[in-house]
């Protein structure tokens, strides 16, 4: 599964880089032009993204962006408890989980997406550019020619993190797993909307944000059900 999903990042990733007006069209449907004032740049497309300025969707969008972080103290509570149990009431197997769990938010969302991809490939977030209002040339996918200085668009990490979310069914009782698999899945999708329909990410900034923690949590999995691990575990 990490190898097929790995692949799949980077197939996702070339075909956005070679065609590059799928960003451009997917942003270009939420955004309505408007008639540039003085000043404005020659090619500049004057206009708002007007999902953003939506009261409600903001609400939405502050849920879903802090409940990752909500849910990962949790986490952490239910793995010391897990060590709180000695010899046989301790259960391994779920300490292994959650472990991964926490790790793959660390390595994912926090590390690789928000401060390696986003802070050094310079790819300026739609509203940013030209094309949606901004001053900024538009920047293809996975291209570190931009000029966005800090918190760039490539990829996004809320994205990254509503992915994490998704993967937390495995953490989920199987009796209760189907009840919990649709509010969680619509979520774990809708954040990453959210950022595509405000104008602050492009389709391949969510589509790789979010594909990105599934692919370290299934590495982190693999890496766990190593021969190599269990043997050091056995000794």
């Amino acid at each position: 599964m990490f190898v097929g999903l790995l692949a799949l990042w980077w197939v996702l990733l070339v075909i956005f880089s070679l065609f590059p007006q799928i960003d451009y069209e997917i942003s270009a449907h939420f955004f309505v032009r408007e008639v540039c004032g003085l000043g404005a740049h020659p090619n500049q497309n004057c206009g708002h993204f007007p999902y953003r300025e939506d009261y409600y969707l903001q609400l939405l969008r502050g849920f879903c962006l802090w409940l990752p972080y909500v849910v990962a103290p949790i986490l952490l509570w239910k793995l010391l408890e897990c060590y709180g149990q000695y010899g046989m009431t301790f259960d391994a197997k779920r300490a292994r989980e959650l472990k991964i769990a926490l790790g793959s938010l660390i390595v994912g969302p926090i590390l690789l997406v928000n401060g390696l991809l986003k802070e050094h490939w310079g790819r300026p977030r739609p509203l940013a550019t030209l094309d949606f209002g901004g001053a900024l040339d538009f920047v293809r996918a996975g291209s570190m020619a931009g000029k966005c200085v800090s918190n760039c668009s490539f990829v996004s990490g809320e994205a990254a993190a509503a992915g994490w979310l998704l993967c937390l069914i495995i953490l989920v009782r199987p009796p209760f797993r189907v009840a919990v698999f649709l509010p969680l899945a619509a979520i774990s999708l809708l954040a990453p909307a959210m950022r595509l329909a405000f104008g602050a990410h492009y389709l391949s900034d969510v589509v790789l944000g979010w594909l990105s923690s599934l692919v370290i949590f299934a590495g982190l999995f693999a890496l766990a059900d190593s021969p190599q691990v269990e043997k050091k575990s056995e000794i």
